[in-house]
């Protein structure tokens, strides 16, 4: 059933169910909408409602004399179709607002405070991860001789970060002719991406044409992972939740979070290369993460576009309070763009 499909009562309908279900956590009769928002409708029309929303997916009902609880496609259309847009109570950011800016200018206690707001105002489980400094380029290279044939590599970035790595070449190259590699490769790659050295015309000199290509190799190294410490918070918070209390699939999901490997995945799958700020909600796994399949996850990018960005979002159940958490998702991403603009700044 197409989305646009629904009446304005169905849509009525499916959205005070879902309100229903996600404060109570249990199915939702036509009595219990009639008596709560006195309904200008009779019992036997929302029945009837009700009925065409199990029919096009949008609900179901656990058993026979129970109500209606929501789908996992009743909640995506409830979130791309009837939620709209929401923001948080002024008063609500200036309370966030006001303990960042309380907090010491230091990246960690931000990222811990973010992991600790995003739990408490989405009532879920929070993930943070530290801004990634992305490497857009070679400042200055060094070559120095080790013994043999083996040489260390120094490479100073444009965002001011050293990396170092060990390298074997063909066969031995004394320091004067490997500074001199360095002296040239430097002139030539400085404060280019690795996609614009690749690009380089092939220099004369094989030693030199080497050189570039694993430089082009270790700045390539990290862009588009997730690196550095992940903060988490508000793991009670799900575990706590009545549909997940003796459910071992809420375990699991929490688990995963703990393993980078999954986290890597489900982060480049979803926001890594998406604008900043754009806050991405996924419901049930959406067929993707099996582990995910009770759970709903918001998520959203942080940062300077090619400069330095982190993700940020929550976890919880299916019956989660959508417009809440995702404006409080979108708020804090705000916020710690901002820290890392006046870091980039200073």
């Amino acid at each position: 059933m197409a989305a646009e499909t629904l009446t304005e009562r169905q849509k009525l309908i499916l959205m005070l169910v879902i309100q229903e279900f996600t404060k109570f956590a249990l199915p939702v009769g036509s009595n219990r909408l009639l008596e709560e928002y006195n309904l200008d409708m009779s019992s036997a029309t929302v029945r009837n409602e009700m009925v065409n929303l199990v029919d096009f997916g949008y609900l179901r009902q656990p058993h026979t004399s129970a109500g209606r609880v929501p789908t996992e496609e009743g909640y995506r259309y409830f979130v791309g179709q009837l939620m709209g847009q929401t923001e948080l109570p002024v008063t609500t950011r200036q309370t966030i607002t006001h303990q960042f800016y309380q907090a010491r200018q230091d990246t960690d206690q931000w990222m811990r405070l973010a992991a600790s707001v995003l739990a408490n105002q989405s009532h879920a489980a929070s993930l943070v991860t530290a801004p990634h400094h992305i490497t857009t380029g070679l400042k200055h290279l060094e070559l120095i001789s080790v013994h043999g044939r083996q040489i260390l590599m120094v490479m100073v970035m444009t965002g001011g970060e050293v990396r170092q790595q060990m390298l074997t070449l063909g066969e031995p190259v004394v320091q004067e002719t490997l500074s001199a590699t360095a002296n040239a490769v430097s002139a030539l790659c400085n404060s280019l991406t690795p996609a614009e050295i690749s690009n380089l015309p092939p220099q004369a000199d094989a030693l030199t044409n080497d050189i570039i290509r694993m430089v082009t190799d270790a700045l390539g190294q990290g862009v588009g992972t997730m690196t550095g410490e992940v903060y988490r918070d508000g793991i009670l918070n799900v575990l706590t939740e009545p549909e997940f209390t003796e459910s071992e699939s809420a375990r699991r999901a929490l688990r995963v979070l703990e393993e980078r490997p999954f986290l890597e995945d489900l982060l480049s799958q979803t926001v890594m290369h998406s604008d900043v700020g754009v806050v991405q909600v996924i419901i049930g796994g959406e067929g993707n993460w099996e582990e995910l399949s009770d759970c709903s996850v918001i998520l959203a990018r942080y940062g300077i576009p090619d400069m330095a960005t982190g993700m940020l979002g929550v976890l919880g159940p299916i019956r989660m309070r959508y417009g809440k958490t995702i404006s409080t998702v979108r708020f804090v991403a705000g916020l710690l763009t901002d820290m890392v603009i006046e870091n980039h700044n200073e």
